[in-house]
């Protein structure tokens, strides 16, 4: 399905302002979404929403299923009678309202968690079975949540029980029993985010407002998905990994990146017609309209690294699924429009495979003033079917892009876009991916908000104090909408 001329703002739920210490599903979600049809948006895109746990990475998610409980919005749990306000307000979430203090969170979130479930669970059995039958994900990842905190957090391939770790049937209905009243917790978790969800999803439409959700192709080590069903991925028999993934060295990161995620078993999930994937991107479309699929190159070559490496430098290259994948599971949903993000090291056949799946591709507007050789970022350069973004979380914002670029590129982009004062170095980039062909622009809510390095989400290879910018409060104005609709319509969009 193709997209049409439109526009989006790019704006992580964790960013939202709340007071309680990272963003969630209640009021400022409305609210932005409010602010995003009034400023002429089609588009709100996010980052994937599940539970994080290494380095509080979001593309690090406990499950590619579940829904992340600090984003269960704790008003809507006052207003139902699961929390009397005081108890929503009464643990220390942090001193900073621009910054999430995930050790606050993980601190303090579960234990108010578990009032509301106290109180919700004996009156809700009969939509807590419901969910469970609904959700066949639903009872690995709460019992590997479960013994997560049971074994103090640690990682399941180093749980002392071999056959739980092993998930041997016997040992998880016995464990499931003993630990029960924890089980419960995190499915009645996963009821109150899918319920929140649906109904902001609702208010979307309402609004004309489309979401898109981020589809990570990795999915992490510590996971219940990896736990679950260690056969899809390249494990030894004691399930340890015998290569993970990583990308290599670029002009960026001299060493690569090694991301430490386990490989695929590719050959056996074509065996099984892909069904895992199936069945993985029909969960991410229960909640989203669109799906940014990251890191697309690696379904023609992928980067290996063997296991036990502490750099990316001693990987290699080795052939992905490439078509077949792409005609079974992008062709299972021939309706939902699928953006490949098919950055980094291309080759021709990457650019085949991206021209056989027809999805947009993502062009990135900082990357394209570098003046010693042609872009292939530069908006005349654009097909039709792509999407133009000023950069996404992994980039610096604008204003923290012009602070460090180099003179010649500045000098380029001025140049070229026709930047001046009076309108704004940011707005004249944002009006140069506005007005260009790319059949969708979507930008960091940073970038309309003028904000420098401080705002940025992620700086890749930097493992710790990434993924913590939220908007102030009072950043959202009616001044700052009208001028982006002006904007968006004067570009078509």
């Amino acid at each position: 399905m193709e997209l049409t001329r439109s526009a989006g703002i790019l704006l992580p739920i964790s960013a939202l302002p709340s007071p309680y210490g990272i963003g969630t599903l209640g009021k400022a979600a409305f609210d932005f979404i409010d602010f995003l049809a009034a400023a002429g948006q089609t588009y709100w895109q996010v980052l994937p929403v599940g539970p994080v746990s290494y380095g509080d990475s979001p593309y690090q998610s406990f499950s590619s299923f579940a829904g992340n409980p600090y984003y269960v919005d704790l008003d809507r749990l006052a207003e139902d009678g699961l929390l009397t306000p005081q108890e929503a307000s009464a643990p220390d979430w942090g001193d900073d309202p621009g910054l999430v203090d995930y050790g606050k969170l993980y601190e303090h979130r579960f234990d108010v968690l578990k009032l509301a479930a106290a109180r919700g669970v004996p009156r809700e059995r009969e939509a807590l079975d419901a969910f469970r039958r609904e959700k066949p994900w639903l009872a690995d990842y709460a019992l590997f949540m479960a013994l997560k905190r049971h074994f103090g957090m640690r990682p399941w391939h180093e749980w002392p029980d071999e056959d739980v770790r092993l998930h041997r049937p016997g040992a998880c209905a016995r464990w499931r029993s003993a630990l029960w009243e924890d089980v419960e917790l995190f499915e009645y978790i996963q009821l109150l985010f899918y319920r929140q969800w649906a109904d902001l999803r609702a208010y979307a439409a309402e609004k004309g407002v489309r979401l898109i959700g981020d589809t990570p192709i990795y999915v992490a080590l510590d996971s219940a998905d990896v736990w679950a069903e260690p056969y899809w991925f390249q494990l030894d028999e004691r399930n340890v990994p015998t290569a993970v993934a990583g990308v290599p060295p670029d002009a960026f990161t001299e060493d690569g990146q090694l991301w430490g995620n386990p490989l695929y078993r590719w050959d056996a999930m074509e065996r099984d017609g892909f069904g895992w994937w199936i069945r993985r991107l029909g969960g991410a479309f229960e909640l989203f309209d669109v799906l940014r699929f990251d890191h697309f190159r690696g379904l023609e070559s992928y980067w290996a690294v063997p296991f036990g490496e502490t750099t990316a430098k001693n990987g290699r290259w080795i052939p992905g699924p490439g078509e077949r994948f792409v005609r079974a599971v992008f062709g299972w949903f021939p309706d939902k429009p699928i953006i490949a993000e098919d950055l980094g090291y291309l080759t021709p056949e990457v650019r085949s495979l991206l021209a056989f799946s027809g999805c947009p591709g993502m062009k990135i507007l900082e990357f394209a003033f570098d003046p010693r050789e042609p872009s292939d970022y530069l908006p005349h350069t654009y097909p039709r079917n792509c999407v133009c973004y000023t950069g996404t979380h992994d980039n610096d914002t604008l204003e923290g892009w012009r602070q460090e670029t180099d003179p010649e590129s500045l000098a380029f982009a001025k140049a070229y876009l026709g930047l001046s004062d009076a309108e704004g170095f940011g707005w004249g980039i944002l009006r140069g991916g506005m007005t260009s062909v790319a059949d969708l622009f979507v930008a960091q809510m940073q970038d309309y908000l003028g904000l420098g390095s401080e705002a940025r989400m992620n700086t890749p290879g930097i493992p710790h104090g990434n993924w913590r910018w939220r908007m102030d409060a009072d950043a959202l104005t009616d001044e700052l909408a009208a001028r982006i609709a002006a904007l968006t319509k004067l570009s078509g969009r």
